[in-house]
Parts: structure tokens; sequence; C-alpha cells
């Protein structure tokens, strides 16, 4: 059986790239980082659906990002905005996905996986660019221009199997493969007791999914 390397947050949608995984028969290795995340409670959410789902190891690693700034995310000063604006978003952390993958590569080569998954998706998204085609196309071409496994002939792939559904799309599929939903959280803004905000975008794009979808959203809001 063929071993994958697939990045978990704890929201629905990298929860749902897991359960696809594993429907195609690979072993997965769930990887999860601790970068200094406002919303530091997706981690138990991360351990909740590794757990749910089944994997061969889940590794939660201490990167802080937040010393750089410039996100909401990791910014205290920088308030996570409520409503819809124009452009890339506040909540957009510099660089993040492009040094996700790379230590999802490196751990990809030491374990011999040539599969690295994440729950990217560029349809029902908030316009990072860092989860368009093109960027994910780039990535994979140096994955295997920069590792040893490429050089020698056993080329890495990078699988984004939610690129180009809606949200509505990702929970029935979801849905379909057993996700437990309530496990997950999605919200960039939740209070101490891991209670969405129901106001931020991750918030109401997944309410909007929910509803589409025609399933009642599991949420706990504050």
């Amino acid at each position: 059986m063929a071993d994958a390397v697939v990045l978990l947050s704890g929201g629905l949608d990298s929860a749902t790239v897991l359960a696809i995984a594993r429907e195609e028969g690979l072993t997965c290795h769930a990887l999860t980082f601790d970068y200094g995340q406002r919303h530091r409670v997706e981690l138990e959410a991360a351990r909740r659906v590794a757990a749910s789902l089944g994997v061969a190891d889940h590794r939660i690693v201490p990167l802080a990002l937040g010393w750089m700034g410039g996100s909401a995310l990791t910014d205290p000063a920088i308030a996570v905005p409520k409503t819809p604006g124009e452009g890339i978003p506040v909540t957009y952390v510099p660089a993040r996905n492009t040094v996700f993958l790379s230590i999802a590569l490196g751990w990809a080569e030491v374990l011999g996986a040539r599969h690295l998954y994440l729950g990217v998706n560029a349809v029902d998204y908030s316009g990072y660019p860092d989860c368009r085609p093109e960027y994910l196309e780039a990535f994979e071409r140096l994955a295997n221009l920069a590792t040893r496994a490429g050089v020698e002939g056993r080329p890495l792939r990078l699988h984004a199997p939610l690129l180009h559904m809606t949200k509505a799309d990702i929970i029935a599929r979801g849905a379909l493969l057993g996700v437990d939903f309530s496990l997950t959280l999605s919200c960039y803004d939740p209070d101490g007791e891991g209670r969405a905000c129901g106001g931020c975008d991750s918030c109401r794009l997944r309410a909007h999914g929910f509803a589409e979808a025609g399933r009642p959203d599991p949420t706990c809001y504050r």
C-alpha cells in the first residue's frame, strides 16, 4: 500500500481530503502545524479528525510564524474581518502553504511517500494566491526538481482533490465518505470554548455550503 502525507488543519476541507486519500487506498500520515494561529482550538479539531478517520501517524509540528505578523490569523493587532472585502484578505498568512508543503515534502521523502494531499479550493474560497491551480502545478514541479526522489525517477504527486468543487460539493463528498463534520472547526475567530463566531469569511462559506448541500450545520456558534 502506498503512503501519503496529508495536511490536516482540522477544518472540513482537510478532513474530507483525508477521507478521500484513505478511500483511494493510501496509508495516510497526517501533518498539522501549530504556527501561532489565534484559533488554536483547531489543533484539537485536527486531533479529533485524525482519530476518527484513522491515520498511520499524526504529527503536530510547532512552527512559529506569528513573529512576522502580516495576518489577522497570527497577529492579535489585526482584527478578523466580519464582512466581505475585496482583494486578498487580511486572513491570508504570508507564504503559509509554501512553508507547509515544503515540510510535508521533506517528511514524504523520509517516509518514501510519493503523494502529498491538501485541501485547497479555488471555487468557494477567500482569494488566497496559494490556493490557485497554477500555484499547485508550480509547486509540484519544484518538488520534483528539488528532491532526491524526483531526481532519481520517483516523482512526487501533489493532490488537491477539492480544487474545483464548491463547498456544498465538498460537504456532500465528505458525508458520503463518513466524515463527522461536528468534529471539525472552520472559524478564524472562535472563543476559548471553540464556539464559532459565525461572521468571519470561513464561517460564512461553511454555513452557506451546508445550506446549499441541504444538510444540517453541526457547528456550535457562540
